[in-house]
């Protein structure tokens, strides 16, 4: 697939909530997307992008992929929550004007709730990864 860059369309997050900027990659297993880190965004703190960021990022190429399926399903965006993040590392943090290529993999899925392992690359270097429940509430649109 080519690059998806209207990702707003795939996320139900609005600025200045987004953490995402483009989808690279999809296909069942994995997704791939890019964040560039702005100096205004929320989660900055000293020029740094912060521990809340980098999971928000991962969180929302989740739900990118999830929106991507609904959007090629031609069903709504739903919302999703965090239902638990286990075994984060937090290897380094990148700085303002980094892009971020972040990956997820699908590990497993039950019904509302998606496993997900992810990882977010800086500059080559893995710079946090964590996995992650995520639930999708299939009741309430974006």
């Amino acid at each position: 697939m080519a690059a998806f860059e209207n990702i707003a369309l795939l996320i139900p997050q609005k600025p200045p909530f987004v953490m995402v900027d483009t989808l690279l990659n999809f296909n069942e297993a994995t997704i791939t997307t890019a964040f560039t880190i702005k100096a205004d965004n929320i989660f900055v703190e000293d020029g740094f992008f912060k521990e809340p960021g980098l999971v928000e990022n991962i969180a929302q190429t989740a739900a990118a992929r999830a929106g991507y399926i609904a959007q090629s399903e031609n069903k709504p965006v739903l919302v999703g929550y965090i239902g638990a993040v286990n075994n984060l590392q937090v290897f380094a943090l990148p700085q303002t004007g980094d892009k971020l290529i972040t990956e997820i993999t699908i590990d497993n899925q039950i019904f509302d709730v998606t496993l997900i392992s992810g990882k977010i690359s800086c500059n080559g270097n893995v710079v946090a990864q964590c996995k992650m429940k995520i639930f999708i509430n299939q009741n309430k649109n974006s």
